[in-house]
């Protein structure tokens, strides 16, 4: 096993190499925030005010999802606090950023920036890290879908992608609301309620038939375009006691185009080392990586790493390994024997 090392000891011998307005707040991406907001209000006024062809409607929802997705970035980027400094302002545009994911940004903050992002990939600290086989053990549920066989799992899997996000910040907001100050908690509740309210108010003005095109449908995709970046970003990975980037995140390749209009969140690794530098320079740190330590840098193409979900259990049998309960098969995780060169076979058949 190699030594591990914390996000702090490899950014203090990389952040020398990254220029100083990178660590600058850059509101210029607001703009294309302005655009997503813009493309959606005309598609949505599109479904509403137009006798459109089902096709069409589509194609529309496609937009609209796409749009939501691309805002969950800007947001994610905004409340680390790389576009504006202001706490207003940070709170405020990146809630209005995660309306359409109806999630908070107190409870963004305090589930994502607070801890997960400073526990990641600790089996018992990391709220967004997967189960482990003694989970699956101690839940007769979960032993029941562990026991069905491993592709059947998986299509179902990868079919709630489409609810997941909204799925479990509902899960995150449960389990971290008693955490905050009672002076806090009228906000948080707002942050909550408001954003759904909205939508369950459209669905009453537009109608049933067009809420579907203009939320439900979008909202599923959104979700999925989120949940495969988020599934690649460490379930491929270790567990971990240390924070080590290296090790526990990997980071994912897309088209350049891609990559602009998602604020390179496929560079997942590089976020993990500077969440406070702006996204612009994470190719830059991706090339700064790969000269200090190619031999532990984890990436692959996106379709790649997708198939690799597809084709591993997600049960953690140990921190290295992943196990398939109704095989009995153990798989390596990235770093220990699941090779980006290679489908991911199972390593080895776990004696009870």
């Amino acid at each position: 096993m190699r030594e591990l090392h914390s996000f702090g000891w490899y950014a203090k011998q990389l952040k020398e190499h990254l220029p100083k307005k990178a660590f600058r707040p850059d509101p210029g991406k607001l703009l294309g925030g302005a655009a997503y907001l813009l493309i959606t209000a005309a598609a949505m006024l599109s479904i509403v005010l137009l006798s459109l062809p089902l096709a069409v409607n589509l194609l529309l929802s496609l937009i609209i999802g796409m749009s939501f997705a691309a805002m969950g970035f800007l947001g994610h980027e905004i409340l680390h606090g790389t576009i504006v400094r202001s706490p207003f302002l940070r709170n405020t545009l990146g809630g209005l950023f995660f309306w359409p994911l109806c999630t908070g940004p107190r409870l963004w903050r305090k589930w994502h920036n607070m801890s997960h992002h400073v526990h990641t990939q600790h089996e018992e600290k990391d709220p967004d890290t997967w189960l482990t086989e003694a989970a699956v053990h101690r839940n007769p549920m979960l032993r029941f879908i562990y026991r069905l066989p491993l592709s059947v799992r998986a299509f179902f899997e990868f079919a709630t992608q489409t609810v997941m996000f909204s799925l479990h910040s509902l899960r995150m907001f449960k389990t971290y609301v008693s955490e905050f100050k009672a002076t806090s908690a009228p906000a948080l509740w707002l942050q909550l309620l408001l954003p759904w309210a909205t939508w369950i108010s459209l669905l009453f003005i537009a109608g049933v038939t067009n809420w579907i095109y203009m939320f439900l449908i979008p909202l599923l995709i959104a979700n999925g375009i989120v949940m495969a970046y988020i599934s690649t970003n460490h379930r491929l990975n270790p567990q971990v006691e240390i924070n080590d980037p290296l090790a526990n995140s990997l980071t994912v390749t897309v088209p350049k185009w891609v990559d602009v209009i998602h604020f390179h969140f496929s560079h997942h690794t590089e976020h993990h080392l500077f969440p406070a530098v702006n996204s612009k320079y994470y190719p830059l740190v991706k090339q700064k990586i790969k000269e200090y330590w190619p031999h532990l840098y984890h990436e692959m193409p996106m379709s790649k790493a997708l198939l690799a979900l597809w084709k591993t259990p997600r049960p953690y049998f140990d921190g290295d390994n992943l196990i398939d309960p109704s095989r009995n098969e153990v798989y390596g995780t990235l770093g220990n024997g699941l090779l980006e060169s290679e489908s991911a076979k199972p390593a080895k058949k776990h004696a009870q």
